[in-house]
């Protein structure tokens, strides 16, 4: 398999469970951890009701049920163990490649802060679809940073 076709598996299984990845990639104690940590961060923030909740339109539903102590904690995990992952596969090898996971983490975590107080166009996304939008700023900014950066090092 290419480098470029296993860093694209990869992120794509660690999207689907963080650890997933791991594994794959032969790192059992990582994987295993991850995996553990989502699960533990899941079950006490209550994550997989908030999502059906949020799939079946009961967004004010899906914002009581959330715990927040423990929800915050959940970019951070998942954004970790896809750049892990990403890696071990071989990639991520230009500087400051991390950057827009960093970035992606901090702002999705910021995003389930404000997720019951932020409406768009009148609309209340609630703890999982305003969160996912939150990814787009963290992506720009950290591949604009990475960007930036890049070129005052080489000029």
């Amino acid at each position: 398999m290419k480098k470029k076709d296993k860093v694209v598996e990869r992120i794509l299984w660690s999207i689907a469970l963080p650890g997933f990845a791991q594994i794959l990639n032969g790192k059992l104690f990582k994987g295993i951890l991850f995996i553990a940590l989502e699960f533990m961060i899941n079950v006490n923030s209550h994550f997989n009701e908030i999502i059906r909740l949020s799939f079946i339109g009961k967004i004010e539903d899906s914002i009581t049920q959330t715990n927040y102590q423990w929800l915050m904690f959940y970019p951070c995990v998942y954004f970790l163990a896809m750049w892990d992952a990403i890696k071990d596969a071989g990639g991520g090898k230009e500087p400051y490649s991390y950057l827009p996971f960093v970035f992606s983490a901090c702002f999705v975590t910021i995003g389930i802060i404000y997720s019951s107080k932020i409406t768009l166009f009148g609309i209340m996304l609630g703890t999982v679809w305003f969160p996912m939008i939150c990814v787009i700023p963290g992506l720009i900014i950290g591949f604009s940073l990475k960007t930036i950066i890049k070129k005052r090092m080489y000029n």
